[in-house]
């Protein structure tokens, strides 16, 4: 990695951000620079909210959605009033690897996006299903659910494509064409995870039971404006350096453990399942 093939100043590269791992800030540098060629086309003009653990993940990090002081010049940025803060947030939108190797280099180990683009962030591109199972339900509790919400999907001719959450969950996306509203996408979502209701028990939609122990939650009000997903090949802030990993649905099959999924591991994978979201913008139909 050298330092005169970008614009950033690097600050405390030996700085162990993952102490199980002993993984340093250079290296976390490195993961985004080789990942980039995949993650910089899925963040083109969005808006980001960034979560960061300057003292590594075994101290509380702290949230980010405005742009912070001492952002360079050259960082893009994207302006908007936000219902959910009250005020104008100055987003901060990646565009580019050195704006990448920034957010890495500000120990911005989680990278959230929005559902919407700067060109127009009042109307939603993508439809996310958040699917979050909780304790003692586990990874293939939620890869059953993750199957059976792509056969419901596919029964209504709907492309989806799945990443790990980074975490113990799963997300899943469609792109959408123009002219759907955030009302529209969170009342499909809603409408279908209501649907797999009744084809298992062990799926919730309602918050008020959102922790309840051995349910797959599926989360249909992340799909509002303002809220966000974390970005497809983030890290997390987990003990294992944990990457929220695009798969190909093929993957997606009970045995899969997504802590496998981690900083070393994701660069290592050749495929890109997630090459041609963009080129598959669906109409979103009756439910």
């Amino acid at each position: 990695m050298s330092e005169k093939l970008t614009k950033v100043e690097f600050t405390n590269l030996d700085k162990i951000l993952y102490p199980k791992l002993k993984i340093t800030k250079r290296q976390v540098i490195e993961y985004y620079i080789k990942i980039a060629p995949k993650m910089l086309d899925l963040l083109v003009d969005r808006p980001l909210v960034l979560t960061r653990y300057p003292n590594g993940v075994q101290q509380e990090g702290f949230y980010e959605k405005d742009a912070p002081p001492g952002t360079p010049s050259w960082v893009e940025t994207f302006r908007s009033y936000s219902r959910i803060a009250e005020r104008e947030l100055n987003y901060v939108v990646c565009n580019n690897l050195d704006t990448l190797i920034w957010l890495a280099n500000l120990a911005a180990l989680e990278i959230h996006m929005t559902l919407s683009k700067t060109s127009a962030f009042e109307t939603p591109d993508l439809v996310v299903f958040d699917l979050d199972p909780k304790s003692p339900a586990g990874h293939d509790d939620a890869i059953e659910v993750a199957n059976l919400l792509k056969e419901k999907l596919d029964a209504f001719g709907l492309k989806s494509y799945v990443k790990t959450s980074g975490k113990k969950g799963f997300h899943a996306l469609i792109a959408i064409e123009e002219g759907h509203t955030f009302e529209q996408t969170r009342r499909f979502v809603q409408k279908i995870g209501e649907s797999l209701k009744k084809q298992t028990d062990k799926v919730v939609t309602e918050r008020a039971k959102s922790e309840t122990p051995g349910k797959i939650y599926i989360d249909y009000v992340q799909n509002s404006h303002g809220r966000t997903m974390v970005c497809p090949y983030s890290l997390r802030a987990t003990a294992q350096a944990t990457v929220s990993t695009p798969l190909a649905w093929s993957n997606v099959r009970k045995g899969l453990n997504p802590e496998t999924l981690n900083l070393f591991s994701v660069v290592k994978i050749a495929d890109n399942p997630w090459r041609g979201l963009f080129q598959d913008k669906q109409k979103l139909g009756d439910v």
